[in-house]
Formats: structure tokens, sequence, C-alpha cells
């Protein structure tokens, strides 16, 4: 009888390999939350149409614009980062979760361009006899853009997040299950809202556009949080999957004989 001695040639990813890409989804999830600051940065652009006139600052718009830029880009990590544990519960799901995260970074990004461009007529605008109606329309034009882009990327693209990733959280059980849960019902309200805005039966800040954010609000907050403290949990399936493969001498890796093996079953032959 002949005893082939096999060598992997590749490992499994590890129980600490997981934990690392909890940590970094989590962190990057809670990075998304300094978007609140631009609630007060942009204030006094969106809510003044004569703002293109004046003759005010724009350092708070264009630290806006570089916030709006950094969650963009974190949103876009966050898919990336969890794509390869995900797509062991479902390939199909996790592709849709990165394809939405990329067409939110995208639409944000669009708003950004929107409002730096705004910052550039403003400058012309403080200036002496510049032409106050053309500006004040493309001024419109710029926010009406922000404002459109916003509710698709801002609003629309998390209510699919949540239902994606919150449907392959809630079946892989990595963390949980409360908080997928608020993630689907939050997903459910915000599409719904977002709904009424594009056909004009709900406005942008209403109980109802407040009341679906709250729930998304909870799950992207909650989900960073546990990801980022607490990790995958380890009795998941997937995790113990992970394990075991770890723990494999081979995993599912290709393996080669050793040139021990090689000479010894020649020999045989």
């Amino acid at each position: 009888m002949t005893t082939a001695v096999r060598t992997a040639t590749t490992k499994r990813p590890s129980m600490d390999s997981m934990r690392k890409t909890a940590l970094v989804a989590g962190i990057l999830y809670l990075i998304t939350f300094i978007s609140v600051a631009t609630l007060t940065l942009y204030s006094p652009v969106l809510k003044d149409p004569a703002y293109i006139l004046s003759s005010g600052s724009d350092t708070g718009l264009r630290w806006g614009a570089l916030i709006d830029v950094i969650v963009a880009l974190a949103g876009i990590g966050t898919a990336i980062t969890l794509y390869p544990v995900v797509r062991r519960q479902n390939e199909t799901f996790a592709l849709g979760f990165v394809t939405s995260r990329v067409i939110e970074g995208a639409m944000l990004l669009t708003g950004v361009v929107s409002l730096l461009s705004l910052a550039s007529l403003h400058q012309v605008g403080a200036a002496a006899g510049a032409d106050s109606t053309a500006l004040l329309t493309s001024g419109a034009s710029f926010v009406g853009t922000y404002n459109a882009a916003f509710l698709i990327g801002g609003t629309l693209m998390p209510a699919m997040n949540a239902l994606l990733l919150g449907y392959l959280m809630y079946r892989s059980s990595l963390v949980p299950r409360l908080i997928p849960a608020i993630g689907l019902v939050g997903g459910v309200l915000m599409t719904s809202s977002v709904i009424g805005q594009i056909l004009g039966i709900n406005e942008k800040i209403s109980v109802w556009s407040l009341i679906a954010l709250l729930p998304i609000f909870l799950w992207e907050l909650s989900l960073g949080l546990w990801m980022t403290f607490k990790g995958f949990r380890k009795e998941a399936p997937l995790m113990v999957e992970a394990a075991a493969e770890a723990e494999s001498p081979h995993g599912s890796a290709p393996a080669v004989l050793s040139p021990i093996a090689v000479a010894t079953t020649a020999g045989a032959a």
C-alpha cells in the first residue's frame, strides 16, 4: 500500500481573518455616520435660494462635499469587504448589495459635483455686475440636481442595501437576527417613502419619512457596532464552515503530492 503525503497549496480563511473582515466592515459602517454633519454644513446652501448671490463663505459647503466623498467611498468599502463572506450565503444577493452600494456612492458623488459647481458660481455671484437672474436659475438647477441625487443615493439605495444585506445577514445568522430584521422592516418603509416622494404624495421631511428613517438608522448603527466590537457570531453556519475548512489539512484547495510521495508512487508502479 502506498501512503501519499499531501501538502495543501493554499490556506482557507481563518477565524482571525473573518474577525478582521468584520472589524473593517464595522468601522467603515460607522464612518458613514459622519454624513450627519452635512445636515448643518449644507443648510445655508439648500435653504437660501439667494445664497449664490451672497458674499458668505463656501467653507461649510466644501467641508460637506469632502465628507460626502468619504462617505461614498466608505459605503462602497463595506460592500467590497463583506462580499467574500456573504457570497457564501447567496452570491446573487451579495452581488446585488455591491451594486447598490456602488450606485449609492455614484449618486452621492453626483451631488458633490453639483454643490462644488454651485460653490464656483457663488464666487461669480459675489462679483459686481454679475447676471443675478441667470445665476439664480443655475443655482436652483444645481440644488435640484443635488436633491434628486440624494433622494436616490442617500435614501433609496440605503433601503436597497438594507433589504439585500439584511436578507443575507438574517439567513446566515452572522449577527443576531434582530439586527437584520430591523433593516428589513426599514428597507420596506424607506422604499415606500421614496416612492411617495417621487410621486409627489410625500415630502422629504414628513412623519412618513421620519418613521421610515428610524429603523434604517438603527440597522446600520447596530450592525456597525456589532461587527466592530463583537465580530461575526462563531456559531453561525458560515463561521462553522469556515472554521472547519481552516482546520482541514486540505480544505477545498487543490493538493499536490510531495516529492517523497511522487517517488514512492513511481516506484510502486
